[in-house]
């Protein structure tokens, strides 16, 4: 993966300088063009992500969608999938030896990872709730209520009869890859939210491994590599270690994305995006089961009102399943209204919106006007492998020209051209890092 926490935005400044200064004119140049900030120069992004891949997001938020013509980004979990390899285990020294040393040694610093880790396979979910909670407690900087969870919990361990039970299945959603990967096919991204749903921050570094490249292998083997750009660490951590072993294997969380021109505003942050001056505001709202629907409705006035923000919804359980479920009715009439809004929102996966961003602002134009033709070059920096999105260019027109062909290689528009205060313009997509664009009078 390329580093994305270096990255030069000085020729973007540069050309915002220059656009800036442009537009101060009269007329803008015949052949000026610069990159619109969402795709077919709409107002705002909008992403739907869901967490946990609970049957009902398939079964009733899924087919709404699909009606509506709205593609999502879903973060599943992969050990919970129906024909998974990998799922919940306990990499490191054996479990009889932890708990027998839990019995003379109290948790501390030196032992806790090590303890939180193994927890989570030695009983029931009654046992892994102190996993979790412990978890919580940690993120909170808590750590000495944490440890003491963990020896109530490794107190508990002792009770039983036997020796330590090593639980290395764990219950399934029902979901099968077969299903995730026709589902994938009507433009659904399937992404990762970890092999076993573990608080990652408590995790030892072998085990938090685990987690993120079993999963990510799980999703390539089955879906393909177009499906590993994305991952939601659980519970949305923003651990500090988590984030930099999370960020050296997938291209982008939605926990974290350091990028120097977007703002990141999470579900908790009550910061209004429009408080942001930076180029990108990413705003993360989370639908819950009491949230009201003029609430929501109110996050997409918002966006609206703000051409930086990308609104980022994070949904979990739907019609009585999973955490916090929102009814299907609800979604329904919610996602209408996203609908009648289409004229001025982009409505993308997680992975589609945070390309594009990247892509335009990592992104190199050259125009040339020679006689009656316009050539354009468009390059960027990133892996072209995985940077596949076509950006969206606006191109000021001679006066003249009563319509206009756009060619890229094989490929021909004929878009419709437009008119604003700074000239007359057509709108159309590019790929960077292709042939040339020319456009004449058609």
């Amino acid at each position: 993966m390329k580093s994305i926490l270096n990255i030069s935005i000085a020729f973007f400044t540069l050309l915002l300088i220059s656009i800036s200064s442009c537009r101060d004119r009269d007329h803008t140049p015949a052949g000026y063009t610069l990159i619109e900030k969402w795709k077919d120069g709409k107002k705002s992004a909008v992403s739907l992500t869901y967490d946990g891949g609970t049957t009902n997001q398939f079964e009733v938020a899924l087919p709404i969608m699909n009606r509506f013509g709205f593609p999502a980004t879903f973060f599943i979990v992969t050990g919970e999938v129906v024909g998974s390899s990998y799922e919940r285990k306990f990499i490191g020294r054996p479990v009889e030896v932890i708990v027998q040393e839990s019995a003379e040694i109290q948790t501390n610093p030196n032992n806790f990872s090590e303890r939180a880790s193994a927890i989570r396979v030695l009983g029931d979910e009654t046992i892994i709730e102190y996993h979790t909670r412990a978890g919580d407690l940690w993120e909170v900087g808590k750590f000495q209520e944490a440890y003491e969870l963990i020896d109530e919990a490794y107190t508990k361990v002792r009770s039983f009869t036997g020796p330590p039970s090593f639980h290395d299945n764990q219950q399934k959603s029902g979901a099968k890859w077969g299903e995730l990967k026709a589902y994938a096919a009507k433009g659904h991204e399937f992404a990762s939210h970890s092999v076993s749903h573990a608080q990652f921050g408590i995790l030892d570094d072998i085990n938090l491994v685990y987690e993120l490249e079993k999963s990510k292998e799980e999703i390539e083997k089955n879906l393909g590599p177009k499906h590993t750009f994305s991952i939601e660490c659980p519970y949305g951590t923003e651990n500090e270690r988590v984030m930099e072993f999370t960020l050296a294997r997938y291209e982008a969380a939605r926990n974290r994305m350091p990028e120097p021109f977007l703002e990141e505003i999470n579900r908790w942050n009550k910061m209004p995006p429009g408080a942001s001056g930076k180029e990108y505001v990413q705003w993360q709202r989370g639908p819950k089961s009491a949230t009201p629907v003029d609430e929501m409705i109110s996050w997409i006035d918002t966006c609206l009102a703000n051409d930086n923000t990308w609104l980022v919804l994070v949904f979990h359980g739907i019609e009585g399943i999973g955490w916090e479920p929102i009814p299907g009715d609800v979604i329904q009439s919610y996602f209408d209204y996203i609908k009648s809004k289409e004229k001025d929102i982009w409505v993308a996966t997680f992975q589609d919106v945070t390309k594009y961003m990247r892509e335009r602002m990592r992104a190199r134009i050259d125009y040339m006007k020679d006689g009656d033709k316009i050539s354009i070059q468009i390059s960027h920096d990133l892996d072209p492998i995985l940077y596949d999105l076509p950006l969206t260019l606006k191109t000021y027109v001679p006066d003249s020209w009563k319509s206009v062909e756009v060619k890229q290689g094989e490929n021909s528009w004929f878009p419709n051209i437009e008119t604003d205060e700074f000239g007359r313009y057509v709108l159309y997509e590019s790929y960077p890092d292709a042939e040339d664009i020319l456009l004449a009078e058609n």
